[in-house]
Order: C-alpha cells, then sequence, then structure tokens
C-alpha cells in the first residue's frame, strides 16, 4: 500500500472514531432534560425575621426546596412560600444567625419528600421524616408530603367499628374504621393520656402519631408513660416542637399525614392521631403573616381555612384501606367557638369534648358524652346499642338538670319518677365513664357494661 493510501485509511479511520464518538454524546445529550445541565441559583438581599428574600434562582415554584449557602460553608434547606417584586420569599428549615447578605440560593428543582414503609415502625423523626436518633433512613422509599385527597366517589361508606378500647367511646361514641373525630381540650385535661390509651388499645394495625408545637419536655414523657413499649411496638411518632420554625411544624402534619396515607395504601387499618391541630393552624398564620397575607379572623390568614379542609380530607377510607383519624384542638378558655374550633368541627365526621369540670372531679376519661358526638355511630352499630346508649343520655341528662336541686336537699324523693331512676343509676352511669389508664376493656366488655349501667 502506498504512503498516500495509508494516509488516506488514516484520516477515515479517525473520521470514523469523531463521528461515533460525536454520535454517542449526541444521544446522551436527548436523554438528559435541559433544565437538569443547568444551576438555577440567587442571592440573598434580605432576612426579616423568619422570612428570607433573594434575586432568584428564576426558575423555581411555590413548595421547591433550595439550599442557602452561608460563608461558614455550612448549609441550610429553605422552601420558597411565595414571590415579591420579582423576588422569592424563603422560610427556613432551621436557624437562620449564620446567614449574610450575598449567600448563595440554589435550587433543588424537588419538593419535600419523607422515608416511608416498615422500617419506620418504633422510630421517631421530625418534621421533615428524619430519624431524631440520627438512624439513616435513606435506604427507605420516600413519597412527596404533598398529596390530594382521595375521590368522594372512590371513598366506601364507614360500616365498621373500630373499638378504641376505651368504654365511654366504644358504648356511647362508637368510631368507625375511617372516621376522622375531634378531641376539642383545653390544656391539662387529659388529652394526651387518652390519646396514650388509645394507642395501645384500638384495634388498627398501626399507629401514627404526630405531636406538632409540643414541649420538648413532654415528648419523651408522651413515649415513655402514654405509649410505652407496646404502644411502640407498632407505632411512627412524628415530633415538630414549638422551638421549631414554623415551617417544619407545618410540615410535620404534612409528614404523619403521607406515612399514614402510605400504610392505608398497603391494605391496613391506621389510627392517625396528631396534637393538634390548632398548632398546626397557627404555624401557617406565621407563615401566612410573614409572606403579606391579611389577618382574617382572630388574626388567622385566610390560608389556614383553605389548608384546614385539604389536610384533615386526607385521612378516611379508601379502597384499599383505612385511616381513622383522632385530632385535637385546642380551645381558648374553652371556648368551643373560637375559629379553628369551629372550622374544624365542620370539617370532621365527629367531635369529643375533654371537660375541665369533669376533670377536676376527677372523672377521666374527662370525656363530656352529652357535648360529643360521632357522626356515624348510627350505620354502624346494632339497634340494641342504641336504645341503651339513648337511654343512657337521658339518665344523665336527667341527673345533671336535677343535679343542683338533689345537692342542697332541695328536691325530695317520689317527686318525680325519672328523676328518682337517675338518682338511682347515676352510681352505675359515673362507673361506666370511668376508667383507669391500665384498665383494659374490648368492644364487648364496653356494651355489656353499657347495657347494665342503663337498664
Amino acid at each position: 500500500m502506498s504512503r498516500q493510501d495509508s494516509q488516506i485509511c488514516r484520516t477515515r479511520s479517525v473520521r470514523c472514531f469523531a463521528m461515533s464518538r460525536f454520535e454517542a454524546v449526541q444521544t446522551l445529550l436527548e436523554q438528559v432534560r435541559p433544565d437538569e445541565l443547568v444551576v438555577h441559583s440567587g442571592k440573598v438581599v434580605q432576612v426579616i425575621g423568619l422570612m428570607i428574600e433573594s434575586s432568584g434562582p428564576t426558575v423555581v415554584s411555590i413548595g421547591e426546596r433550595c439550599l442557602i449557602r452561608m460563608r461558614n460553608g455550612l448549609g441550610i434547606e429553605a422552601e420558597v412560600v411565595g414571590f415579591k417584586d420579582g423576588n422569592v420569599l424563603l422560610m427556613p428549615y432551621g436557624e437562620t444567625t449564620a446567614i449574610a447578605p450575598g449567600s448563595d440560593v440554589i435550587a433543588t428543582g424537588k419538593p419535600l419528600h419523607v422515608p416511608v414503609g416498615e422500617g419506620l415502625i418504633g422510630k421517631v423523626l421530625d418534621g421533615l421524616g428524619r430519624a431524631l436518633d440520627g438512624e439513616d433512613l435513606s435506604k427507605l422509599d420516600t413519597t412527596s408530603i404533598v398529596k390530594t385527597p382521595p375521590n368522594p366517589l372512590e371513598r366506601p361508606r364507614i360500616d365498621e367499628v373500630l373499638s378504641t378500647g376505651i368504654r365511654a367511646i366504644d358504648g356511647l361514641l362508637t368510631v368507625g374504621k375511617g372516621q376522622r373525630v375531634g378531641l376539642f381540650a383545653g390544656s391539662g385535661v387529659g388529652k394526651s393520656t387518652l390519646l396514650g390509651m388509645i394507642a395501645k388499645r384500638s384495634t388498627a394495625d398501626i399507629n401514627v402519631i404526630a405531636l406538632i408545637g409540643e414541649r420538648g419536655r413532654e415528648v419523651k414523657e408522651f413515649i415513655e408513660a402514654e405509649l410505652g413499649p407496646e404502644g411502640m411496638s407498632r407505632s411512627v411518632i412524628i415530633v415538630a416542637t414549638s422551638d421549631q420554625p414554623p415551617l417544619v411544624r407545618l410540615k410535620g402534619a404534612y409528614t404523619a399525614t403521607a406515612i399514614a396515607e402510605y400504610f392505608r395504601d398497603q391494605g391496613k387499618n391506621v389510627v392517625l392521631m396528631m396534637d393538634s391541630v390548632t398548632r398546626f393552624a397557627m404555624a401557617q398564620r406565621e407563615i401566612g403573616l410573614a409572606t403579606g397575607e391579611p389577618p382574617a379572623s382572630k388574626g388567622y390568614t385566610p390560608s389556614v381555612f383553605a389548608l384546614l379542609p385539604q389536610l384533615l380530607e386526607r385521612s378516611g377510607r379508601t379502597t384499599a384501606g383505612s385511616i381513622t383519624a383522632f385530632y385535637t384542638v385546642l380551645v381558648d378558655g374553652d371556648d368551643m367557638n373560637e375559629p379553628i374550633a369551629d372550622a374544624v368541627r365542620g370539617i370532621l365526621d365527629g367531635h369529643f369534648v375533654l371537660d375541665r369540670s369533669l376533670a377536676n372531679k376527677g372523672q377521666y376519661p374527662a370525656i363530656h358524652v352529652l357535648r360529643s358526638i360521632s357522626r356515624v355511630m348510627n350505620q354502624i352499630t346494632d339497634p340494641e346499642q342504641k336504645e341503651a346508649a339513648i337511654l343512657f343520655r337521658q339518665l344523665l341528662s336527667t341527673y345533671l338538670d336535677a343535679e343542683d336541686l338533689i345537692n342542697i336537699g332541695a328536691y325530695k324523693s317520689g317527686t318525680n319518677q325519672e328523676i328518682d331512676r337517675a338518682v338511682e343509676k347515676y352510681p352505675k352511669l359515673i362507673e361506666f365513664l370511668k376508667q383507669r389508664v391500665e384498665e383494659k376493656s374490648s368492644f364487648d366488655e364496653a356494651l355489656t357494661a353499657l347495657f347494665a349501667a342503663s337498664r
């Protein structure tokens, strides 16, 4: 072969190699989205309180996570909560003390996702789904914390009883699988103890418990004293204490709901407990006011009343499984008509009122059965139980109406047959309503005690 022919072959070989490399790179570029090749970033221009304002990133959306790089080399996560005059408004997941003007703000392109799976059972997580003991949960599957409620036409009717292990509830305020109930109470009336009893005694497959805005001291106390090993063995705990930023407290409620939805979709009957919805609303109020929302009712912003149904409607029954939810509502000064209590009561399928005067008398759980209601009880109980429950309420109501006259001795026995019967039955009624923390009661035992007390 001549030197000229050899040169032509080498040239052709180089061209073929170059073309193959070009085609390979071209194929790779076609598989990669253009927005993944660009790092979208901005700069911090202003920090007021917990609100961070940055000039960019220009390609971000509400709910997207961003990373803020600080001068000390560390980073803090924040979330996009709004836009103002071309700038991005962010709320942090942590402390803002090291953020300075000009700190880099880098978009991640993703909203918050949390781990889900059987590996969470017995674990305590923070509001962002991270294990509080530092355990690595990265091997678990993840899910978005923001989802839409189930289609109303795809919700089966509630037709099966969920035993809570509490006589007063099972007998007089029967709860169904997939029902959503509000526990309305002031501070120190025993709602945490009641939640712990339900977590240990209910017939649910798993508990998901969210402690939103709780005192840090009370978290371990609740886990060890109220739940104990029996309750923790089938529970997932999500904790966002009162010292956490409002966004973390808000996300704690969504994280708990997303984890409960995962187990429901696996075919399980889940009990979701949230203590409390009021502190969830307070966290959203802080965020709303910081982003410039006008206060609407007692300082609560319109977004609070928009988010409440979006959160509460996510629990319930589906064709796969059920989430039976207990949401505690703090009522200021025992005012049942304050804005959050009134809004939540209108969304849920029942409300149980914990009365301070009953707690002062030593009646625990301090459920005022005459002021409480289960909206699905009539469709899941038999006629015999309904009749006994109505008779129980009539006897208790009759006694309480005449209680002042009875106590001062102004009522003479034999004057009214209904009052005489109520006075006779009252000790048994109170005995039925009282239940010690360690006392167990199955659903059948609750019905037997109800019949004995009311007949």
